[in-house]
């Protein structure tokens, strides 16, 4: 009980993030994570396209 009673304590020390806080790192977190999602299939089509021709061509 007495571990419950200290994570509680601490639990009200926290400060916590503001919704517009969360929002924007929620946002960006979802958008970099889109851009590299986008970036990294690019680079995979295009290495594909080139070890394609490659290999198709000898």
């Amino acid at each position: 009980m007495k571990f419950l009673r200290e994570v509680i304590a601490e639990m009200k020390l926290v400060e916590w993030p503001t919704l517009k806080e969360n929002r924007h790192d929620t946002t960006t977190v979802v958008l970099t994570s889109i851009f590299f999602a986008i970036f990294l299939g690019a680079c995979d089509w295009i290495f594909q396209k080139l070890f394609t021709t490659f290999v198709t061509h000898r």
